[in-house]
């Protein structure tokens, strides 16, 4: 699994709406765009990819099957 949210800088407005709901503060703005601070721990909430207008992030999870 990936350390956070996939961010498309290409896709990234630099509107800042995923990180003023980013309650671990992994995510912040540099340069008009959304970083992913590596020091963090994203708590994988998926809020800010909810949030993002633009399409620019992804919260990829894996799902997995156990089997009895």
């Amino acid at each position: 699994m990936t350390e956070g949210p996939i961010i498309n800088q290409e896709k990234c407005n630099g509107c800042g709406l995923c990180v003023s709901v980013c309650t671990c503060g992994a995510l912040s703005l540099a340069g008009g765009v959304v970083v992913i601070n590596r020091d963090l721990v994203c708590s994988w909430c998926t809020v800010c990819e909810a949030v993002c207008p633009s399409g620019a992030i992804a919260c990829p999870f894996e799902i997995v099957v156990e089997e009895n």
